[in-house]
């Protein structure tokens, strides 16, 4: 048998396409060669599971991240998100503010970044610009000094992009911003954010779906993002008439189906305000027959839900992932509570309506904010 280092690059370049994305970067620090292979990148990752990015470590300044799939977390040097809340993912991208409500969107394995214009006013009381002339210049406050960092989670509730900005340059961002999640869209170019014009209401979670944005509110009304002359939301489809009454909803683009997803919670502890989930509905809208059906099973997928865009993997392609399951993380914030952090993180099996758990460490972030679903997306 041949040793592995005559093995031919052709060869070489073959196994990488079975690596997931830590083992691709081992396979490139074995040798000279196998590190010249490795930066070619002809083929994509091995299939993976989301990774969830939690917080910044205070000595070091690295980005953690956990990867589902290994069950490791990993510290990696992200001087762009150094210091920054994470207020959504799409695409393998990042949307993130910092203290003074700067917002970057940047792909971390690749360090593209692109510089956000200012966002609108979070509230009618008060503008960002007012509020920022207020922050201290040596302005560290932690949890329990919340004032800036509420204000960061206030400003921009979920952020989402139409398209992933390295095969098209001429995507658009999509945010919720705003006491009532007020959607606003941005594409390279503008100067500043472009208020879509709608229902004085507040939103609950948006999604792009064949070529269009979608938008759900808690009146149990989906909307459509028309863009003939100012961008617009037009009320589509049936209304979301099922009994109970939902923590959140979602909106995915499932295997070319529109699902809308129903998070229920109760208080595990009412004192402290902590929620913890406890079931969900999922629902398909059909926006032609204008009827809402309702779905007992996904097969062999899982769906990954919060403040990222929705993503779904099929788990007969990746070990350790729940087939016919939804992988949550936490939503909600309790600054009374004696421990600030998120402990709501959680993996519902569909089938036999049970929730267990994916990771067991407790999150207790020093900025205020939910662990965000990140899929790496390095080239």
């Amino acid at each position: 048998m041949a040793a592995w280092s005559d093995l031919t690059n052709d060869v070489l370049e073959h196994i990488t396409s079975f690596l997931a994305l830590p083992d691709h970067y081992r396979f490139g620090s074995v040798c000279n060669n196998w590190r010249s292979v490795s930066k070619w990148r002809r083929y994509p990752l091995a299939p993976q599971l989301p990774w969830l990015v939690l917080e910044e470590e205070k000595e070091t300044r690295k980005r953690k991240f956990y990867n589902l799939s290994d069950g490791k977390h990993y510290s990696i040097e992200i001087p762009e998100l150094h210091g920054r809340y994470i207020c959504g993912s799409s695409h393998g991208w990042l949307f993130a503010i910092d203290i003074k409500i700067n917002g970057i969107l940047v792909n971390p394995f690749t360090q593209e970044c692109y510089e956000l214009p200012p966002f609108p006013a979070y509230s009618r009381k008060a503008d960002v610009t007012t509020l920022i002339e207020k922050v201290p210049s040596d302005y560290t406050g932690g949890p329990r000094n919340y004032t800036f960092e509420e204000m960061q989670t206030k400003i921009v509730f979920k952020a989402i992009l139409s398209h992933d900005p390295k095969k098209r340059s001429d995507f658009t961002a999509m945010i919720m911003f705003g006491c009532l999640r007020t959607p606003a869209i941005w594409r390279p170019g503008d100067l500043c954010w472009t208020v879509v014009d709608g229902p004085e209401r507040s939103m609950e979670d948006i999604v792009y779906f064949k070529g269009n944005f979608y938008v759900v509110s808690p009146e149990k009304e989906l909307y459509v993002m028309d863009f003939e002359s100012e961008p617009k939301l037009i009320e589509v489809g049936p209304q979301i008439d099922i009994e109970g009454f939902p923590f959140e909803r979602y909106l995915i683009d499932f295997n070319g189906n529109l699902l809308l997803i129903e998070r229920f919670c109760d208080y595990e502890d009412e004192e402290q305000e902590l929620n913890v989930t406890v079931g969900f509905n999922v629902l398909e809208p059909n926006l032609e027959e204008n009827i809402l059906y309702e779905w007992f099973d996904i097969d062999d997928f899982a769906l990954f839900l919060g403040r990222n865009s929705a993503i779904y993997v099929n788990s007969s392609h990746i070990p350790k992932c729940k087939r016919n399951g939804i992988y949550i993380t936490h939503l909600t914030r309790s600054f009374s509570a004696p421990k600030f952090g998120c402990h709501d993180l959680g993996v519902f099996d569909i089938t036999n309506k049970t929730i267990s758990k994916f990771y067991l460490v407790e999150v207790f972030p020093p900025l205020v904010g939910s662990p965000v679903w990140f899929t790496p997306n390095p080239w």
